[in-house]
């Protein structure tokens, strides 16, 4: 038989639930159980792989210590890469114990995730063990406390060995209807490998890379098509009919997007960044933009019929139709 540990705290001196699975792990071990032990802590760049080394074990204890609140980062990080690259099949004959101690309150929130998570993993739940520990110290010396541990210990043994069987859970028939990942076709070899790769940092900086160069290609290849303000400004300059000692300044917004126009005589600026301060200023949308550029309609009527907003020198706003005539 073998049982693997997954201890999701931080590895402090003091923490309460190194000293409760290491008391396990020495029982198990007295009973000829293999037992092995990781420290996510310390494989915090490797979780995503930790899934495959579920396959040789018949049971696990899942140990981790609430310190404000919940069962911590790590612990979250390795349930969910279990939902993502383990084999559920062999998963599914895996016998699991919640083990959480407290230093505050939510030891039996903590218990109680845990053993609904194994449980939507398809997993099988044993009896676990939590507690409040307001002093690691006197929690160690005291026997009691020590000999429900071994007994602890002892019951999870059992359940393991005799493969005991529990009833059906509402999580597990709720991960059956509603619960369901991400149906990739991979097989248990392939998401194995796909673990290994999630875990190897230069590769995932690669494909970020590769996404990110072919996202700039896309949008070198669409910028090369004309934006509705590079049009209109072209329309614009291949309409400008000169007035003969003219001078001033235009700002169109078409629909959010401003156009700036300076004219001096025959010279004519037309920029998408037009600054401030412009003799006239207008507000039209690309629907009215569209007709006035299509002839359908002069600037000076569609002031009249309110499609187009205008402010500053009313004058030179009729000047705009014989600067620029669309009707030709």
């Amino acid at each position: 038989m073998k049982v693997n540990i997954y201890y999701g705290g931080r590895g402090l001196m003091d923490d309460p639930t190194l000293y409760v699975i290491n008391k396990m792990q020495k029982v198990l071990e007295e009973l000829n159980v293999k037992v092995e032990r990781f420290m996510l802590c310390e494989l915090k760049n490797n979780i995503t792989t930790l899934p495959q080394t579920l396959k040789d074990a018949d049971g696990i204890i899942l140990a981790t210590t609430v310190e404000w609140y919940g069962i911590g980062g790590y612990m979250m990080q390795f349930l969910d890469a279990c939902w993502l690259y383990a084999d559920k099949e062999k998963l599914s004959r895996i016998y699991m114990s919640p083990i959480v101690m407290s230093t505050t309150y939510g030891e039996r929130e903590g218990k109680l995730n845990l053993t609904a998570a194994w449980e939507i993993l398809g997993g099988r739940p044993c009896s676990g063990m939590c507690g409040y520990i307001a002093d690691t110290a006197a929690f160690e010396m005291n026997d009691d406390y020590s000999v429900l541990i071994e007994k602890k210990a002892e019951n999870i043994y059992r359940t393991i060995n005799q493969k005991v069987a529990s009833l059906p859970a509402s999580n597990q028939a709720v991960k059956q209807r509603v619960s369901v990942s991400q149906n990739t076709d991979l097989t248990p070899q392939e998401s194995e490998r796909l673990s290994q790769y999630a875990a190897d940092d230069s590769y995932v900086q690669q494909q970020k890379e590769d996404i990110q160069e072919l996202a700039n290609m896309f949008r070198g290849m669409m910028s090369h098509e004309p934006t509705s303000t590079e049009r209109y400004i072209s329309q614009l300059k291949s309409h400008f009919t000169p007035v003969d000692g003219f001078k001033g300044t235009y700002k169109m917004v078409i629909g959010n997007k401003p156009i700036g126009v300076r004219i001096n005589g025959e010279d004519i600026t037309i920029t998408d960044e037009p600054g401030n301060k412009f003799d006239v200023e207008m507000s039209l949308t690309e629907s009215t933009m569209n007709d006035i550029t299509a002839g359908h309609i002069t600037f000076q009527r569609a002031f009249m019929s309110g499609s187009m907003k205008t402010k500053g020198e009313f004058g030179m706003l009729r000047t705009l139709d014989e600067l620029f005539d669309f009707m030709k």
